[in-house]
């Protein structure tokens, strides 16, 4: 089988996405951000909480929060007092690379935008190529545990596979497409937590007897 397939299998059973769930590229980059090593449903009750507050309103805003005060209104997303530091070493960046603008920002091409972003302390290449993708509408696919964990039970690769490796798997055998690329990942995130999950649970999966060399 081959990603496009398994895509079009996936697309087929489960319909559009419409990740990421965000009313602004603001709010995109803060959850990617915030959904380090955490659930999405955690994820959610800081991003209500800052919005309440009305922290995502724009940079500014948030670059004016007392450190504390941030730790509490997102607490909800595990390990506060590091994404604290870490929403704040971004809101840092964007003000010293782009005026605080992220308009000027998006006007940055991939590659540098890519470097400048994995620079800035507690941004990794998952949570950069987020932001790249579902902010900036960059065609660069994200690789996470699920997508490694997939994958490596369907034999495309091995699960302790490097990001960049498995990164580069994804750009060559598919065409260039954002629009393709955030339904590929968000498909995959949603039969990891529906069937793919750490003890998998095959019945109805809908790709069992499709990828005839799947979980062996």
């Amino acid at each position: 089988m081959s990603p496009k397939k398994f895509f079009n299998t996936l697309y087929e059973f489960y319909g559009p996405q419409e990740w990421w769930p965000a009313d602004s590229r603001f709010e995109v980059i803060i959850g990617a951000i915030l959904t380090q090593n955490t659930a999405w449903t955690n994820v959610e009750k800081a991003i209500t909480n800052l919005k309440k507050a009305k922290m995502l309103s724009s940079p500014k805003a948030l670059r004016g929060l007392d450190s504390k005060k941030l730790s509490t209104l997102i607490r909800s997303a595990g390990y506060h007092n590091v994404k604290s530091r870490r929403l704040k070493n971004f809101l840092d960046f964007l003000y010293q690379e782009y005026g605080g603008s992220l308009k000027k920002m998006a006007r940055q091409s991939t590659g540098i935008l890519r470097k400048e972003l994995l620079s800035v302390n507690g941004i990794g290449p998952e949570t950069c190529d987020s932001i790249l993708l579902y902010a900036f509408n960059r065609p660069v696919f994200v690789i996470d545990a699920y997508t490694r964990r997939v994958f490596a039970r369907h034999k495309f690769f091995h699960e302790k596979i490097g990001y960049d490796e498995a990164q580069r798997f994804f750009m060559i055998q598919l065409p260039e497409d954002k629009t393709l690329f955030n339904e590929f990942h968000a498909l995959i995130v949603r039969l990891a937590k529906d069937f793919c999950r750490t003890k998998p649970s095959c019945l109805g999966c809908p790709l069992k007897g499709v990828n005839k060399s799947a979980c062996k």
